[in-house]
């Protein structure tokens, strides 16, 4: 029996469990609305695939780590936390009802509408069926040459065990029988991960995928035996270890053993081709200890990652017309001196409109060159493969600075490459921490300390986003260049507090997690409610990517009862209930889904003032998440500027007013497109908001550094 979704119910007041909606379930709505840029008319062809790509990606990783750990609590047997209404497999009964409902949708948007226009454009994905004699003859040749040597079949029977399935692979489930007999015989092939997943070929538009070369040419494999059923299928494996390793002796360690479990964990799902063969499936059950309802069968597509080498097509006329970031007003001239002009005043960044490589890598990539700079510290979360930042810090080592680093060992997913940057940095003399015992460091910060005629002087970055150059260029972020001696006190002790003993809790202007980030949001959120209780105007704005945590969520609906007006820029999930009468009628939720994806963390709130410019604003790296604010360090700076509390305020503006790109949620967790997903007429098109905040953000940063540039030449 399908157990009554928390989504469905209205809840009855403040203290109802209902009103919080279900996390994983919201997750899933986030999703769909990725799912939905892939049928979007208006979003260029190859994007629309890249879309189909990042919602196969998206909800690789949610089984990998959401629904692992609802496997894990059902096989420990523990229940739900108080405020959640379902038991954890109930969780998993509506999770899967709403994956077969979407994987469904994505097949048929790739096949129903992806699939006639890319053809169109002559770009084909085959079936071995379509290709033509001279097509399988190539392909066959290239197979045999490439391909068929990597090749293991493994068989299974007494003589051999069932073999490990490694996370997220591909593999074909071949059924043979021996000349003359009866019995089946079970083997396992795995499509290799060479190069890419697709056959291209020559120079046409025309490929076709390496697993149906393989399925259609087994004979070479199994020599004279017959092929009775061939089934594709793909795990999943639990990315959630059961250590703990807040209290680790030795975090490196832990972590590398953490990274050997995770290839062995538990698999929570199996992914099989359409009209599976019984018995087949039955096997794969069995061996690894499965049930019906870890089995998803689908007719579409079992990596939809494979979609990427078509989006990767050099076809710009298929794509969003290229951005290249531009360097912020005053850093064009790579001779300008960072360090005097944020002397001169505090520079907000905004990225990807604006070149992270121009103004947070060389920040950094300055500081330990300068010969005047005496100590450079700085924590990374995740950074890119080919990161800028750990040379720089190795040079700075090497000539002489003090040179500290806090590398969070335990970054899901960049484990791996944490601990790889983690050895340079010490092997290259850097003092490297991994973190506060008991908490993951999450902030995005760096210090330079300099000596300058005058004394030392210390410069800061503080980020919503990573320090990786690669994702800077499609993730949203800001960032903000100080040397405000209050706020870089501040960062100085947040360093000590991160790579020493420091048990400091209050800092002059930063808000810092775990020690009173939340504390100081709920009494601003408070504040509002008592201003609009005194009968002045209450106001919140708030962007980020999830909202979740309770405490806050609390004392928003208390607020909404206040009469505080209050709009939620909510990119992922969001677990507030917006509109319900008695309870939040003065909240409103809208999500920003598009060609960048919104990462940047902005709090404003009104104080009662008419000019929004004279409220409060901050930038940080934290959403307002349990984990968030109560295991995870964290920073948020206040925006004190009022040029950069007005591009603050103009970002907040145009979300709330986009007819593009907006969705706007509605109190069973559900949401709309503000305006539906169709060309606008002419007479919309001249409005700008039809252009959707993206493509006025690049217009506006344009215009904004062609008048400073202006400026200056006066």
């Amino acid at each position: 029996m399908r157990p009554t979704s928390p989504n469905e119910i209205t809840p009855s007041g403040p203290d109802d469990p209902m009103r919080f909606l279900n996390r994983d379930l919201q997750w899933l709505e986030f999703n769909r609305r990725v799912l939905a840029q892939a049928y979007d008319p208006r979003n260029p062809l190859l994007e629309r695939v890249r879309f189909l790509a990042i919602f196969g990606s998206n909800l690789d990783e949610f089984f990998m780590k959401r629904v692992g750990g609802l496997r894990r609590q059902i096989d420990a047997g523990v229940g739900s936390p108080p405020w959640e209404p379902l038991a954890p497999s109930e969780q998993m009964v509506l999770i899967r009802e709403k994956v077969l409902e979407q994987t469904a949708l994505a097949t048929r948007v790739f096949r129903e509408a992806l699939v006639p226009e890319l053809r169109r454009e002559s770009i084909e994905l085959l079936d071995w069926g379509a290709l033509t004699p001279a097509e399988r003859t190539e392909v066959e040749a290239w197979y045999r040459r490439n391909i068929f040597p990597i090749l293991t079949p493994l068989a299974v029977d007494p003589g051999h065990r069932f073999p490990f399935i490694s996370n997220m692979s591909v593999s074909l489930g071949v059924l043979l029988r021996r000349p003359g007999e009866s019995e089946a015989l079970f083997a396992r092939v795995k499509v290799p991960e060479i190069g890419g997943r697709l056959y291209r070929f020559g120079t046409t538009r025309r490929f076709i995928s390496l697993q149906q070369i393989i399925a259609h040419n087994l004979d070479d494999l199994f020599p004279g035996m017959e092929i009775v059923e061939v089934l594709p299928f793909r795990v999943t494996r639990n990315a959630e270890t059961e250590r703990d390793n807040e209290d680790a002796e030795d975090l490196l360690e832990q972590i590398q053993q953490q990274l050997r479990e995770r290839r062995f964990a538990r698999v929570v799902r199996l992914e099989v081709g359409a009209r599976p063969n019984d018995r087949i499936m039955r096997f794969l059950e069995d061996e690894l200890q499965l049930g019906d309802d870890d089995l998803y069968e689908t007719d579409g597509m079992l990596d939809w990652g494979t979609l990427n080498e078509l989006a990767d097509l050099d076809m710009p006329e298929y794509r969003w017309q290229k951005w290249s970031p531009i360097a912020p007003a005053g850093l064009e001239d790579e001779d300008a001196d960072i360090f005097g002009l944020i002397r001169k005043g505090d520079l907000l960044v905004h990225h990807p409109y604006e070149s992270f490589d121009h103004s947070v890598e060389r920040f950094i990539e300055a500081a330990a060159a300068d010969p005047k700079v005496l100590a450079i510290k700085q924590a990374l979360y995740r950074t890119s493969g080919d990161s800028p930042f750990i040379p720089s810090l190795i040079r700075a080592a090497e000539s002489g600075k003090q040179v500290a680093v806090l590398v969070e060992l335990r970054a899901r997913f960049d484990e791996a490459r944490n601990i790889l940057w983690a050895r340079k940095l010490e092997d290259a003399g850097v003092h490297v921490a991994y973190g506060v015992v008991g908490y993951k460091t999450h902030t995005k910060v760096a210090l330079v300390v300099r000596q300058e005629q005058d004394g030392i002087r210390s410069y800061a970055h503080i980020g919503t986003g990573n320090y990786n150059s690669k994702t800077a260029r499609l993730y949203e972020d800001l960032g903000l260049l100080t040397c405000d001696p209050l706020i870089t006190e501040d960062l100085v002790e947040l360093f000590n507090y991160m790579t020493g003993r420091s048990l400091k809790r209050e800092y002059a202007k930063l808000l810092v997690a775990p020690v009173a980030m939340k504390r100081r949001f709920v009494e601003l959120i408070d504040r509002e409610s008592g201003i609009a209780r005194s009968g002045g105007q209450g106001r919140i704005v708030v962007k980020m990517n999830q909202l979740e945590d309770r405490s806050v969520t609390d004392a928003l609906y208390a607020a909404s009862r206040a009469g505080v007006s209050i709009d939620l820029i909510v990119r992922g999930f969001c677990c507030i209930r917006p509109g319900v009468k008695g309870l939040s009628e003065n909240i409103r939720v809208t999500s920003t889904i598009g060609r960048f994806l919104e990462h940047s963390r902005i709090f404003w709130f009104g104080c009662g003032r008419a000019d929004p410019l004279e409220g409060d604003f901050y930038i940080g790296s934290a959403d307002w998440m349990y984990r968030n604010l109560n295991t995870r360090v964290e920073c948020a700076a206040p925006i004190e500027q009022r040029a950069h509390r007005a591009r603050l305020w103009e970002i907040l503006r145009l979300h709330l007013t986009d007819r593009r790109q907006r969705w706007i949620m509605a109190a069973d967790g559900s949401y709309e497109l503000s305006d539906p997903a169709r060309l606008p007429t002419a007479e919309e098109a001249a409005d700008t908001a039809f252009a959707g905040t993206h493509q006025n953000l690049m217009r506006m940063t344009i215009e904004s550094i062609l008048r400073a540039r202006e400026q200056r030449a006066i």
